[in-house]
């Protein structure tokens, strides 16, 4: 099986090859020649994957899917949430965001948050939804070199490391993005 993941993000890219199975082949933006930077202007973390699988499907007219996804901090309302990308501003990058996250959380006993990642389907003209979280905390201070975004500073309830001094295969079998994955295959598996 064939489907177009609708990112150009490297990362999540990797990731989400190394969780599916060897028979669905996936391919990115870039494979499919699509250079566009699919707008997220959705609320929700769910509008956001549905904006952007349907832009595949009605710009490509294939099969795919896409994701987004958002850490949900407690003490601040469930910010950044939807704007976990750009939280410290539009031109900003994952080591800014981080940095920020732990300001506005200096002084607060409360770290608690949790990762949700939602997956929209376009499938043979239906669409389906899947959804993964994950609940931890935020640290206080950057740890280890993996992975990417906030995992230097999430570390997963049960668990004395943050996702980023997890492998990878360590992550992808607790991690939101791999459960939602984890739901996406068998939904796949029992479609044959």
């Amino acid at each position: 099986m064939k489907l177009i993941f609708a990112s150009n993000n490297k990362n999540k890219v990797a990731e989400i090859r190394a969780i599916l199975p060897k028979e669905i082949e996936i391919f990115d933006l870039q494979d499919i020649g699509c250079e566009v930077d699919i707008p997220e202007t959705a609320n929700t973390i769910e509008g956001n994957a549905i904006l952007k699988a349907n832009y595949i499907s009605e710009h490509f007219n294939q099969n795919c899917f896409a994701d987004d996804t958002g850490l949900e901090v407690e003490a601040l309302d469930g910010a950044p949430g939807v704007f976990s990308a750009r939280y410290a501003g539009e031109h900003r990058n994952s080591a800014d965001n981080n940095e920020k996250l732990i300001q506005e959380l200096e002084d607060c006993s409360n770290r608690k948050a949790r990762f949700k990642t939602v997956i929209a389907l376009n499938l043979d003209g239906q669409q389906h939804l899947f959804t993964g979280v994950v609940e931890g905390e935020i640290t206080l201070h950057p740890s280890g070199s993996g992975g990417f975004g906030y995992d230097p500073i999430f570390k997963p309830n049960g668990y004395s490391k943050t996702f980023a001094e997890l492998s990878l295969a360590q992550k992808a079998g607790i991690s939101h993005r791999g459960l939602a994955i984890a739901k996406l295959v068998e939904f796949l598996r029992n479609k044959k």
